[in-house]
């Protein structure tokens, strides 16, 4: 997208200016015109008038020359001819607007002109003094919009100095419109959610900077701890057990790196090798990996078959972290129970456990990135607390959405449950009305119930 950025000021005062002056102008020869009219017509009823009184004044003996004095005035002529020939008065010279001729009783004819030289004159004058009045007037309301147009685009000078503060790095200010139902209302609201928005990303990005960055100490600082006593040590059985600590922080310090890259990738758009999955099929296979991991482990996988188009390693690795954390959180002889079904256009997984369950106010946090709930335990157990916020972010490029859910009242235990559109394109999104799960007796903390804004255990 280009923006003309032309003076909004300039353009505002000129197209304003530009109205005024096109009014003016109608005015001008609206005025005009209408004048010249009503002259017209005042013109033609004086000579009818004169016409009517040339009648009376033969009526009473008055011919000639005199009657020739009587009738005429500055703008009209007369000129009177008599039976015999005889002429009294003379026609204009100049230019004549109306003239009318009357037979008189006496058998004389006179005929009166109308001199159009003083009417011609006035109009010009009227126009003289309507233009020089349009003129100023223009001018005038120019002046008088330059001031009014910068008073109205004061907000916008506004703007731009928050913009400038701030991008100066002085956070924290906003614009705060006392009336957000108008334009610069809506548009300076918009602009603060905006900066609420940018500012907000920033801290958490600057927070998420520094707890990678205090995450990465400590593998990193094990590994140069164990590498000096391993350069120091002079025993073959020290050396092969600093070689052995020396592979295991290695690995941790992958593994969070790993991650790191995978929540990279996903912020910049995850691309996924979609194809047909089947969800149980998948479940079934974490089940399996989950025995022989925990073999006291109470694990299994029930429902119906339902056919995702999807990227079928990215749903396994969602399965895999939502597995390891129930199996975490129940320990080795735990109750976990993944249950798949379909509800119109939208299949359904849920992974649920009778662990101690996630406290309702950490159901949505537990989402967010190196966040644990337990922060004594060790890391090494409880992971680098990326995997929900990964397994969020692949859900979320399929199109769909992972929440935990909170188990009935007075029992234990936690569900997350996993919402997919059966066969839509990658980052479609999902909006489907949440359908009532079938019953399960085999799941041991009951029917879950969702509740608005939950997350899950890190």
């Amino acid at each position: 997208m280009s923006l003309r950025t032309v003076s909004l000021r300039r353009r505002v005062t000129v197209s304003s200016a530009a109205v005024l002056a096109v009014v003016v102008l109608g005015l001008v020869l609206l005025v005009d015109s209408q004048f010249e009219a009503q002259s017209r017509r005042d013109m033609d009823a004086v000579l009818q008038d004169k016409a009517r009184a040339a009648q009376q004044f033969v009526k009473q003996r008055v011919r000639g020359a005199e009657l020739v004095n009587r009738l005429e005035n500055r703008g009209v002529r007369v000129l009177v001819e008599l039976p015999s020939g005889l002429k009294f008065g003379q026609e204009p010279s100049g230019d004549v607007r109306r003239e009318v001729t009357r037979n008189l009783a006496d058998g004389s004819t006179v005929t009166l002109y109308a001199d159009t030289s003083v009417l011609s004159a006035a109009q010009s004058r009227l126009r003289s003094v309507l233009v020089t009045g349009g003129l100023a007037a223009i001018g005038g309301a120019v002046v008088a919009l330059v001031w009014v147009v910068r008073r109205a685009l004061a907000p916008l000078d506004a703007m731009t100095t928050l913009a400038r503060s701030i991008a100066a790095g002085r956070r924290g200010h906003r614009l705060n419109p006392s009336r957000v139902e108008n334009e610069l209302g809506r548009t300076a609201a918009a602009f603060d959610d905006m900066l609420d928005s940018l500012e907000g990303s920033e801290q958490r990005t600057k927070r998420f900077v520094a707890d990678a960055a205090h995450e990465l100490r400590t593998p990193i600082a094990g590994v140069q701890a164990v590498a000096e006593a391993l350069v120091q040590s002079s025993s073959a059985e020290e050396r092969e057990q600093f070689n052995l600590l020396l592979v295991r922080e290695a690995r941790r310090a992958g593994r969070l790196v790993d991650d790191l890259l995978q929540l990279a990738r996903i912020d910049a758009g995850l691309e996924l090798q979609v194809g047909p999955v089947d969800l149980l099929g998948l479940a079934e296979a974490e089940v399996a990996r989950s025995r022989l991991l925990a073999p006291d482990l109470d694990v299994e996988a029930e429902g119906e078959r339902v056919v995702v188009v999807a990227d079928a390693e990215r749903l396994a690795q969602v399965l895999v972290n939502l597995v390891d954390n129930a199996r975490q959180a129940t320990g080795p002889e735990g109750v976990v129970r993944l249950r798949v079904w379909r509800a119109g256009d939208r299949a359904w997984l849920t992974v649920s456990d009778n662990g101690p369950g996630v406290p309702l106010l950490e159901r949505e946090r537990i989402f967010d990135r190196l966040v644990r709930l337990d922060e004594s335990r060790d890391r090494r157990r409880g992971g680098s607390g990326l995997g929900l916020s990964i397994a969020r972010g692949v859900v979320r490029a399929h199109g769909g959405e992972l929440t935990c859910l909170a188990p009935q009242m007075g029992r234990p235990g936690a569900t997350f449950r996993v919402v997919l559109p059966i066969g839509v394109e990658e980052g479609e999104a999902a909006g489907a009305a949440d359908p009532v799960e079938p019953a399960n007796p085999a799941v041991e903390q009951g029917e879950p119930e969702e509740v608005t804004g939950v997350g899950g255990r890190g």
